[in-house]
């Protein structure tokens, strides 16, 4: 939960309990919310990096290639576009991030670390996909 102004906000009351990862992956509406957490996490550590505020999107391309690199492409149905491997991605990510498994710091750390975007995503997806764990 976190405070707002003497409120709680329940940030996982929204969350739906799943089963396994591909649930995880194909889940559109996560994605949406994974690109709004990807593009910010990717805007701090350029940021970081350059030492001046930027705000910038990550290219399909580079969430794809990284969901490729760390083998999750096999828990995806086989007919996919760029797009939705991206999305994938994005599901992934915020979904780990709501449950606790990466905070928005160590994401930033790993992106701002990494020498290119494909290699930052594909560091921060193997960390998700090594501590996500289902009932």
């Amino acid at each position: 939960m976190t405070k707002t102004r003497g409120k709680h906000v329940k940030i996982k009351s929204f969350i739906k309990n799943y089963s396994n990862i591909t649930e995880v992956l194909t889940d559109h509406g996560l994605a949406s919310l994974g690109d709004a957490y990807v593009n910010f996490v990717h805007s701090v550590a350029m940021s970081a990096r350059k030492g001046i505020p930027s705000g910038e999107k990550v290219k399909g391309s580079v969430l794809a290639e990284a969901i490729r690199k760390v083998g999750l492409r096999e828990q995806l149905p086989s007919r996919m576009t760029r797009h939705l491997l991206a999305d994938a991605a994005e599901a992934l990510i915020a979904y780990a991030w709501l449950q606790g498994y990466v905070t928005i710091e160590e994401s930033v750390t790993l992106l701002k670390s990494a020498d290119d975007p494909v290699e930052g995503f594909s560091q921060l997806l193997a960390t998700i996909k090594k501590r996500i764990r289902f009932s």
